[in-house]
Formats: structure tokens, C-alpha cells, sequence
């Protein structure tokens, strides 16, 4: 049978690892498709770098429209990553009628209702795990092997960056940047590290299983995020003190008013197993109606992990190759013109406990003068310790845990704390999700 060929824009840390274990399994892949799959062309601007890598029979071009308007191309593997040049470059392919497979996140998560429009009015697939969580097959999970179940919430942690600072802060004791440029030096961190660290990468890839999971739109626009520069050693020590473990998670939950969609640090139980993934090791839960929770763990980045996941989607298409459009699973896993409206809810409208650190005065009343301004917001506590004062200090942290309430009830509970003349400072909010409903 006529081999499947791929056309490869990009021969960086993930397009190598992909060229890599396509040609070192290229048996065993074979074995599962019926036919080869080879790549024929590679674009990308380091000429040199891809002529070293390539075989004799492959293409090897520095202009990525060679690859797409080649009519002998199958699939067009997009890993140049950005929103520009690599935009137009799947929606040139998806034109000309090949298949795409990306891992370009932020591109998907900004333009994916457009490309996925232009790919269904051209009949061919546009696909993506290796878009989210690296080598975890979350994607294919979320829209396979759950699709018996009407999902209620998934949660995750789903930037190994950010995992691995919050994990040796933790472990080591280290301050924030003390750790973000250890993070650098190992090549976890990118020289600008800001996708990672305020938790834009993270709201990329939620948006894209929220559309999954629920079956609506891709809107990056409408998520939540906020990042992790402004933990503190204390709150991660007080938090573990308390029982917790703080995670950068994204959070998407079915909720009867809409859609919640959030990237945030976030208190979760120390025995949750989520809480115990450690360094760059991406984990998701997911809940389903009927299966429960589910947990997927793995490598959420890296050559050959991420290689896992696009030649996943590679065999995929190689295998759907002589099925008609209409009989094809879905790209965001409902058909599209069932896609739902089912509203994305603010931010301040999301419903989730909080750990509050406050430093006040260390004098009687105190405590009541809090408490009496959380609960004229409706706010009501769930635990509170006393840390005790230096001796050369009149001020103590005060650390409380809340119940369930709603995000613009503790807003203002906030604002009106900082207005106390026994409060110092701004008031330390982190989210707490027991993750068990």
C-alpha cells in the first residue's frame, strides 16, 4: 500500500524527537497502520541543522509553502510554534486538503475555530495531543475514551515549568527567583519565562480540554489566569502545615450557571495524589458521571515524549485515511454543529474555598474585627492558626481557611480587611479546591 507522507515544518527539540522515533519504530508503526508513514520533506530555517538530520531521499527546504503546496504530501507536521507564519502555513495546507498535526497551543487556543472551521469545510483533521500535557494522552482520553461520560470537572497540572519551582520551593525551601533561575539553567525555563510563570501556557491548554471535555467553543479570550511570582516561601510552608500542597493548576468545571475556565495557584489536600506530583511531571484529573475520576500522569514536555503524542495523531489519521468526514471523530469531540453556547462564567462569579494569610496587630479583638468583616460578606471560616510573634515584633500572621463562597463576596471582604488599621500589608489569597466532587 502507497506509504502516508509527511511534510515537517520545524526540525527544533520537537520535530527532531519526532523524525527520531518515526524512523527508529518505523517497523512497529507499520504494524499498526498497514502502511509506512515517511517523511518526504522537512522546512525549517536552520538548512544545515536539517540536512544533518535528514536522509538523502527527504526535501529539506527553508520555505514552509514549498511543503504545504507540494501535492505529494499527506500531512503537513506543524511544530514551528507561534500564531503568525505557522497560521497560515496549516490554513495553506488545510487549503490545499492535507491533514495537519500540531502542537501549537497557543495558536489553537487564540485561532482554533477558525482553522477547525476551514479544516471541516475542506474535510480533513487537524489534530492535536501533543498540544496538551506533552506525552499524556489527554486528549484522545478526553475525547474517546470517555465519551460515554458527561464530564463534570477536569483539573491538572499542565506546566512542568511551573511545577518544578513550586516543587523545590517546597522541598528546598528556595525563594521564587532563587529557583526560577535554577529552572533556567536546567533548560526547563525559556529565557522569557512569562507563558509559564503567570500561567498563560497553562490557560492555552485548558482552553482547548474545556472545548473538548464540553463541547464548546474554543475561548481563550474568556479564561482566568494568574500566576505563581507572588507565592511565598511562608505560604507554601503554611499550606503543607495545614495539610496542603499549592499547585499551579488549570481548572475547568461544569456548573449549572456555565462553564468555569481558571488557571490559578491553588491549595489542594496533601494525600490528593495530584499533590504529589513533583518537578516537571505533568497529572490531570478528569471526572466523568459515570467512570468517577481519572487520573493521567506523565511527561508534559521534551523531545521524545511530545514526539509520542504527534506521531500518535500521525497513525491516527494514516488509519481514518479511507473514512468519509462524517464518520470521523469529531476534532473537538462533538459534532460540530451540536457544538453548545453553554456560557463561560466571570471570574468573580466562581465558587471555591480560600486560604487567606493576613500579618495584624498581635492585640485582643483582632480576631473578631476579621472574622465580623468575612462574615459580613458571607463568609464563614473553616480553620484558623495563630503564627506566633518575634519578640522584637507587635505583628503576627494570621492564617485562615475558608468555606466554600463565592470569588466577588471574598473580593470584597478583601478590600475591606486591607481598610483595618490592625491589618499591615495586602492580604494573601490563594484558592483551595478539595477536588473530591
Amino acid at each position: 500500500m502507497k506509504p502516508i507522507n509527511v511534510g515537517l515544518l520545524g526540525i527544533g527539540t520537537v520535530g527532531g524527537g519526532t523524525f527520531t522515533v518515526l524512523k527508529r519504530n518505523q517497523e512497529e508503526i507499520s504494524r499498526r497502520t498497514g502502511r509506512k508513514i515517511v517523511v518526504k520533506m522537512i522546512a525549517d530555517r536552520d538548512l544545515a541543522k536539517a540536512k544533518s538530520l535528514a536522509d538523502n531521499d527527504i526535501i529539506v527546504t527553508d520555505d514552509g509553502y514549498q511543503v504545504v503546496n507540494n501535492p505529494d504530501i499527506d500531512i503537513v507536521v506543524e511544530l514551528i510554534g507561534g500564531n503568525t507564519i505557522a497560521k497560515d502555513l496549516i490554513l495553506k495546507a488545510i487549503e490545499n486538503g492535507k491533514h495537519v498535526v500540531t502542537a501549537n497551543k497557543a495558536m489553537l487556543a487564540m485561532h482554533g475555530t477558525e482553522i477547525f472551521a476551514a479544516a471541516r469545510e475542506k474535510g480533513t483533521v487537524v489534530a492535536f495531543e501533543a498540544a496538551v500535557a506533552g506525552g499524556i494522552p489527554i486528549i484522545k482520553a478526553i475525547r474517546e475514551s470517555l465519551t460515554a461520560n458527561r464530564i463534570e470537572w477536569a483539573a491538572g497540572i499542565i506546566n512542568g515549568t511551573a511545577n518544578f519551582i513550586l516543587s523545590e520551593m517546597r522541598e528546598k525551601g528556595q525563594p521564587f527567583s532563587a529557583v526560577l533561575e535554577q529552572a533556567t539553567e536546567l533548560g526547563y525555563a525559556e529565557l522569557d519565562p512569562t507563558f509559564d510563570i503567570e500561567g498563560i501556557d497553562a490557560a492555552h491548554k485548558i482552553t482547548l480540554m474545556a472545548a473538548i471535555a464540553f463541547g464548546i467553543p474554543v475561548q481563550f479570550d474568556k479564561v482566568y489566569h494568574e500566576g505563581i511570582t507572588k507565592l511565598t516561601g511562608e505560604d507554601i510552608r503554611y499550606a503543607e502545615e495545614l495539610g496542603y500542597r499549592i499547585k499551579l493548576l488549570g481548572i475547568t468545571k461544569r456548573t449549572e450557571q456555565g462553564i468555569e475556565l481558571r488557571v490559578h495557584p491553588t491549595l489542594i489536600p496533601a494525600q490528593q495524589l495530584l499533590a504529589n506530583v513533583e518537578g516537571v511531571m505533568n497529572a490531570i484529573v478528569v471526572k466523568g458521571d459515570a467512570v468517577g475520576e481519572t487520573l493521567y500522569y506523565g511527561a508534559g514536555a521534551g523531545a521524545e515524549p511530545t514526539a509520542s503524542s504527534v506521531i500518535a495523531d500521525l497513525v491516527d489519521i494514516t488509519r481514518i485515511q479511507t473514512a468519509d468526514p462524517i464518520h470521523r471523530v469529531p476534532v473537538l469531540a462533538f459534532q460540530p454543529d451540536l457544538l453548545l453556547d453553554t456560557p463561560v462564567i466571570p471570574m468573580e462569579d466562581v465558587v471555591t474555598a480560600y486560604y487567606l494569610r493576613l500579618c495584624v496587630v498581635d492585640k485582643p479583638g483582632v480576631l473578631a474585627d476579621i472574622t465580623r468583616t468575612l462574615a459580613d460578606s458571607k463568609i464563614s471560616i473553616k480553620a484558623m492558626v495563630q503564627k506566633e510573634s518575634s519578640a522584637d515584633s507587635d505583628q503576627v500572621n494570621l492564617i485562615l481557611l475558608t468555606n466554600l463562597t463565592v470569588e466577588k463576596n471574598m473580593n470584597a471582604a478583601i478590600a475591606s480587611i486591607e481598610k483595618l488599621s490592625i491589618v499591615a500589608g495586602k492580604v494573601t489569597r490563594i484558592r483551595l479546591e478539595e477536588l473530591t466532587n
